[in-house]
């Protein structure tokens, strides 16, 4: 058995939508990056990237590359999930967390599993979101930017 650990962390901008886990939450502002800049999906991403000791999804989707402009990081996740099955490993869990003032996390937790358990082509019963806040305090606190992280079990 191997573990991964992924974090990231994106900037609040208006203009844009706010992608979490897949899911299209209604909030006045949305994540900045090259991507949808799913805080979450990129965390879980690179937890399993680390797992399976092959780097980071800087290094398989880079954000000068043009043709990862606006993609969906569930589309980046289900790539992530065709390396694990490539280098003979499959997927045990994943649990994560956001970590984000606004917006709460809560309503959208089971349609996130869902998204992440599909694109990663495992049962939802084996991914796991929580979300927390940091009491007003940080980037975090303040509503400049949410952040992620993310662990991920594989095993051949």
């Amino acid at each position: 058995m191997r573990v991964g650990i992924g974090y990231d962390v994106h900037r609040l901008v208006e203009n844009r939508k706010m992608i979490l886990g897949g899911v299209d939450i209604p909030y006045e502002k949305g994540l900045l990056g090259h991507s949808d800049a799913d805080v979450l999906c990129h965390a879980v991403a690179d937890a399993i990237l680390g797992a399976i000791g092959d780097g980071d999804i800087g290094q398989h989707f880079p954000d000068h590359d043009p043709k990862y402009k606006g993609i969906s990081s569930l589309v980046l996740l289900a790539h992530v999930a065709g390396r694990v099955k490539q280098k003979g490993y499959h997927i045990n869990n994943i649990d994560s967390i956001v970590i984000a003032q606004m917006p709460k996390i809560a309503p959208y937790r089971q349609e996130m599993e869902e998204n992440i358990a599909h694109a990663l082509d495992i049962e939802v019963a084996y991914v796991n979101v929580k979300g927390t806040t940091t009491e007003g305090l940080g980037f975090t606190g303040q509503k400049e930017g949410i952040a992620a992280q993310a662990i991920a079990s594989v095993k051949r």
